[in-house]
């Protein structure tokens, strides 16, 4: 059996991928990327924490958590895809123009 700070430890390093991908990275696919790794991280954790304490609660918080995920990515792309069409290129930093 694989002891509780295992995925503790796992979790905690995806979700510091996650957020130096956030912080460090311009394109908006890298980003969405990122947002998804650190949503999953939290998943994982919750899941683990909620196998080793015998309570199914957190288990259904998943669930909701990667319905919101879905949505959100569903969302981003459909507005990335616009953006798009406006501007051919994924990095920030043109967008930022879009304002002027």
């Amino acid at each position: 059996m694989i002891p509780l700070e295992h995925y503790l430890y796992l979790s905690i390093i995806l979700f510091c991928i996650g957020a130096m991908g956030v912080l460090l990275r311009r394109n908006m696919i890298i980003l969405f990327m990122c947002i998804e790794l650190m949503l999953n991280s939290a998943n994982l954790l919750l899941v683990a924490l909620s196998k080793f304490h015998s309570d199914n609660s957190a288990q259904i918080f998943v669930f909701f958590v990667m319905l919101v995920s879905a949505a959100e990515v569903s969302v981003g792309l459909a507005i990335l895809v616009m953006l798009y069409r406006n501007k051919p290129s994924t990095q920030i930093d043109l967008w930022k123009k879009l304002k002027e």
